[in-house]
């Protein structure tokens, strides 16, 4: 089965991140293709790949899949062998759980913290709403570790789908300078470590472009 994962920017695009992360971090072949952001924040040359106009999709075989948690399921489907949802069912609904929440919410966090891996700025994007967004995080970081965490050192112990969501999360409290508590602060610096993780990221600060309408806290 032919897989190619269509991707933004490195940089900049959180939902690019979280199937990349997944299927490098699961050891599973695929052909990326990335195309880059205009200044509208539409990738260019998406339309033959995207019925939405919008990145990442995962072509399987010639067909889209389109929306970063449709590929994450499909990709978990296809592949039951890399168990990418936990195998115990109260952890694997804890793990659809965060994902969903993740997919669908923490606008504030989002709209004032956006994903920026090249830059630093320390302090920035600190609303009420991103604050609220940033402690809600922590405690779903908490309960996913001390409840399924065991002895492994990722949210539900080993490797799933949910620690390719909360990825891009890690980054941004990376580029902001959030503060935060022992067990939230160890849980990042284990997804810094994971080998996708750091080879993303490695990629993401070697793009020299600079889309205006994602770096709200820099000039040109």
């Amino acid at each position: 089965m032919k897989l190619e994962l269509v991707i933004g920017n490195k940089n900049y695009s959180s939902w690019s991140m979280r199937p990349w992360v997944l299927l490098r971090q699961a050891q599973i072949p695929f052909k990326e293709v990335q195309l880059k952001f205009t200044d509208a924040g539409k990738p260019a040359g998406v339309d033959p790949y995207s019925p939405t106009g919008k990145v990442p999709v995962l072509i399987v075989d010639g067909e889209p899949v389109w929306d970063s948690l449709a590929i994450c399921e499909t990709v978990a489907e296809m592949h039951p062998e890399k168990h990418l949802w936990p195998e115990a069912p109260e952890a694997r609904r804890m793990a659809r759980s965060v994902c969903a929440e993740m997919h669908s919410g923490f606008q504030g966090l989002r709209g004032a913290m956006g994903m920026n891996i090249r830059s630093s700025h320390p302090g920035k994007g600190m609303t009420p709403d991103s604050r609220r967004d940033i402690d809600r995080v922590i405690a779903l970081w908490t309960g996913c570790r001390e409840r399924f965490g065991g002895a492994g050192s990722l949210l539900l112990g080993r490797f799933s789908i949910a620690d390719a969501f909360y990825a891009p999360v890690v980054t941004r409290f990376q580029t902001y300078a959030v503060k935060l508590p022992r067990v939230a602060q160890e849980y990042c610096e284990a997804v810094l470590a994971l080998a996708a993780v750091r080879e993303w990221c490695d990629a993401a600060r070697r793009e020299t472009e600079f889309v205006a309408a994602d770096e709200p806290y820099a000039t040109r």
